[in-house]
């Protein structure tokens, strides 16, 4: 057992699963090294960097209210992703600093070709769940 006596287990809120290939973008030094150990171990190896050249299953994307543009962080994350992956956003609980507002996240996402599904609670972090609409996939080629 790695997991502390009462620490959350954030893979399975984020769904990772073994064998999964998993790319962190825009990692810092606030980011959350539990949850970053977590998704380790649960899809068995390291975090891939913005150099990955393989198909990618599940994106965590860091994100702090003075990153930038996350419209085009979105469409870099989305480049390598599976037709069914999905790109979680981390961002910093309501209070510290960084924050990011929902409604920037939600409004981001469907410029980018994206639609938010759900939200988990990450200990400091709160994530925003990601996904490609499956209609996109069938009927539309960039």
């Amino acid at each position: 057992m790695v997991a502390a006596d009462g620490a959350s287990n954030y893979a399975r809120k984020l769904g990772i699963q073994r064998d999964q290939s998993v790319q962190e973008l825009g990692w810092d030094e606030d980011t959350d090294d539990d949850l970053r150990a977590d998704v380790e171990e649960a899809c068995g190896g390291e975090l891939l960097d913005e150099d990955a050249d393989e198909v990618i299953d599940v994106v965590l994307l860091w994100w702090r209210d003075d990153d930038g543009d996350l419209v085009d962080a979105l469409m870099d994350a989305i480049t390598p992703l599976a037709d069914d992956g999905v790109v979680w956003v981390l961002t910093p609980k309501t209070g510290r600093t960084g924050h990011v507002a929902p409604a920037d996240i939600a409004e981001a996402a469907p410029t980018a070709g994206l639609m938010q599904t759900s939200s988990a609670n990450l200990g400091d972090w709160t994530g925003s769940r990601l996904v490609q609409p499956k209609s996109k996939a069938a009927g539309r080629h960039s």
